[in-house]
């Protein structure tokens, strides 16, 4: 696996990772919608410690820097 995720881009998906556990633990967003966003959180934090997303793999995105 190559990587395909800059910093910026793990970031951003650490914080929604939070807004989204925020959001259900305070029981704000319930139900079937809150189990969602929990198992967004989950794939967003798992593809941000590996720094590969495999749907940029699809689409052909890569926001990791390129190294010289």
């Amino acid at each position: 696996m190559k990587k395909n995720m800059g910093t910026t881009d793990r970031i951003i998906r650490i914080l929604l990772t939070a807004v989204f556990a925020y959001l259900y633990f305070a029981g704000i967003v319930t139900g079937t919608v809150g189990l969602i966003l929990v198992i967004l959180g989950g794939v967003f934090v798992l593809t941000s410690l590996v720094s590969f997303c495999p749907l940029y793999t699809l689409f052909g995105l890569n926001t990791c820097p390129v190294k010289k």
